[in-house]
C-alpha cells in the first residue's frame, strides 16, 4: 500500500514559498536601502511620526490647550524645548498632540479618494463606455481647478469643520487615482490571465474584482504615499489661511499661523517649529513614495 503524505509533509512546500518570498521581499528592501540611504531615513522618519501620532497625549509634558505653563513668548529653554507663545502654552506639546489630527485627516482623506477613485477607474478602464466617458469627464472638471483653490470652495461653501476638510481633500485627491486605475486597467483586460480567468468561468465582476484590481495596487500604493503628503499640506494650507481646524485646536497650520505675526519682533521659535515639523512630514511621505517605487516595480530590481 501506497502511504499518504502526511499534513507536515504536504505543509512544507507551501511554508518554503512563503518563507522564501519573504526572504525576497527582505532582499529587495535591503537593495533599495543601500542604493538609496534616504529611503531608509524616510522609512525612521514615517515610524516617527507613527508612533508620536499614536502615543503622543502620554508624551506630552504639558497640556497642549492650558495656557501660562509658562512665561508668554519665552524661547526654548530646558523647561519648554520648543518655548511658549503668546498664551503662554508649551509649543512642543502643542507640535506632538497635533501629528495625530494632522495625520488622521490626511489618512482619511487619501483611503476614502482612494477607495472611490480607484473603483470608479477600475470600472471605466475595464467596461468603457458611458460611465468611462462620464467619470473621465468629473475627472477633467475637477483637474480643471488650481486644486487648494477648489478645496478652499469646498470648505467655504460647507464650512470649516473636520468632516468637510476630509471631504474636500479626497475630492481634490480623486482624479490621481481614478486615471491610474482607468490606465493599468485598459492596458491589462485583455491580457492572457484576463481571458484564462474568463474561459475558466470567471464572471466578469470576478475577473475583475479577483485578477485585475490586485495587479493595479503597486503603482497606487506609491500615488497613496505622494498624496498623503499633499494631502497633509492641504489641511495644513486650509488652517492657515482660516478655514480649516479652528483655533484652540493644536493643528500645525494653526500654529503656523500663530506665530507668522511674531516673526518681525524676533519671536521666530512660534512658527518655525511647526513649519519645521510639517516640512518633515511631506518630505518623509514624497521620499516614501520613491522608495516604494523602487521597491514594488521589478524593473528597478534588476
Amino acid at each position: 500500500m501506497s502511504a499518504t503524505p502526511s499534513a507536515a509533509t504536504t505543509a512544507t512546500p507551501v511554508a518554503a514559498t512563503q518563507s522564501g518570498a519573504v526572504a525576497l521581499w527582505w532582499r529587495n528592501l535591503c537593495y533599495v536601502f543601500g542604493e538609496n540611504p534616504l529611503s531608509a531615513i524616510a522609512a525612521g522618519l514615517f515610524v516617527f511620526f507613527i508612533l508620536l501620532a499614536a502615543l503622543g497625549p502620554w508624551l506630552v509634558p504639558y497640556d497642549p490647550l492650558a495656557s501660562h505653563v509658562g512665561d508668554p513668548l519665552s524661547p526654548p529653554s530646558a523647561a519648554h524645548w520648543f518655548g511658549t507663545d503668546a498664551l503662554g502654552r508649551d509649543i512642543l506639546s502643542r507640535v506632538v498632540i497635533a501629528t495625530r489630527l494632522d495625520l488622521g485627516i490626511a489618512v482619511a482623506a487619501v483611503a476614502l479618494s482612494f477607495v472611490v477613485g480607484g473603483l470608479m477607474g477600475a470600472f471605466a478602464g475595464y467596461f468603457g463606455g458611458w460611465f468611462d466617458r462620464i467619470s473621465t469627464r468629473v475627472s477633467d472638471t475637477i483637474m480643471a481647478f488650481p486644486l487648494f483653490v477648489l478645496a478652499m470652495g469646498i470648505v467655504a461653501a460647507m464650512g470649516n469643520t473636520v468632516a468637510n476638510i476630509v471631504l474636500a481633500t479626497a475630492i481634490i485627491n480623486l482624479p490621481f487615482y481614478l486615471r491610474v486605475a482607468r490606465a493599468e486597467v485598459r492596458v491589462r483586460r485583455d491580457a492572457g490571465f484576463v481571458e484564462a480567468a474568463r474561459l475558466a468561468g470567471n464572471g466578469e465582476l470576478r475577473v475583475l474584482f479577483h485578477h485585475l484590481i490586485p495587479n493595479i495596487l503597486p503603482p497606487m500604493m506609491v500615488q497613496i504615499s505622494l498624496n498623503m503628503g499633499w494631502a497633509i499640506l492641504n489641511a495644513a494650507g486650509l488652517s492657515f489661511i482660516g478655514l480649516g481646524v479652528r483655533p484652540p485646536e493644536a493643528e500645525w497650520g494653526i500654529m503656523v499661523a500663530e506665530g507668522a505675526q511674531y516673526i518681525v519682533s524676533g519671536e521666530w521659535w512660534i512658527a518655525l517649529f511647526p513649519g519645521l515639523v510639517l516640512m518633515l512630514a511631506v518630505f518623509c511621505f514624497n521620499l516614501l513614495g520613491d522608495s516604494l517605487r523602487d521597491l514594488i516595480d521589478p524593473r528597478r530590481r534588476t
